[in-house]
């Protein structure tokens, strides 16, 4: 699984693809996000914005790949672990991104009220939850279930709005109980422990599906 991770890796970032998804989140946080705002509402904004991008970056690693390429990686390490391999990669840059904002957002950020580790603690469960949500939206909008490129993008801006605005979203609780807070607030350990859930189901789903159609 280590040689796929790094396969698969190597491809998105030489391919520079990382980049459109990585400039919409600094833009996402840049808009959403001044200096001085009060700290918990900030880093719900900034996981909020980790979503579509997460979806994003997913569907890039799965459909990276040409049908060649494609077919000889599963020949070597096997379908499902090659799909799992994309999928892990697609979520796990984004987390990494989030990582880099929730930082930066909580040592600029007010923290009057809230302490800084408590912040920065409530924000990275909080972008892992938003990401992981994300990558099960980009999962489940790109092959093998969706393999037209104009009904996956539809697909992806679609179901990130929903799964932001659907009660029941480990997302939208993630990000609802951030931007609601007022001083304290405790970290979303229910919402983070959900997505994760979500992320294995729906991997689980996806890369049985991949393994028998192609």
């Amino acid at each position: 699984m280590t040689a796929l991770l790094r396969y698969h890796s190597g491809l998105f970032l030489r391919s520079q693809r990382w980049l459109a998804p990585l400039l919409l989140y600094a833009a996402l946080v840049a808009v959403g996000v001044r200096p001085g705002d009060p700290v918990l509402g900030s880093l719900g904004i900034a996981a909020a914005g980790l979503l579509p991008v997460a979806a994003w970056s997913v569907r890039i690693c799965l459909t990276q790949e040409a049908a060649a390429a494609r077919a000889v990686t599963a020949a070597a390490g096997g379908r499902a672990r090659a799909h799992l391999a994309a999928l892990l990669t697609g979520a796990g840059w984004p987390v990494l991104a989030g990582a880099v904002a929730v930082g930066a957002v909580t040592g600029t950020g007010d923290l009057a009220g809230t302490g800084g580790p408590a912040a920065l603690l409530a924000g990275l469960l909080a972008t892992t939850a938003c990401a992981l949500t994300g990558g099960a939206v980009g999962a489940l909008v790109s092959r093998p279930f969706v393999k037209a490129t104009g009904w996956s993008v539809a697909g992806l801006l679609l179901g990130s709005l929903l799964v932001l605005v659907t009660t029941g979203s480990p997302a939208k609780h993630a990000v609802a109980a951030l931007v609601a807070a007022e001083g304290a607030t405790r970290p979303p350990w229910a919402s983070c422990a959900a997505a994760v859930l979500l992320a294995a189901v729906t991997a689980a789903v996806s890369c049985r599906a991949g393994a028998r159609r192609e």
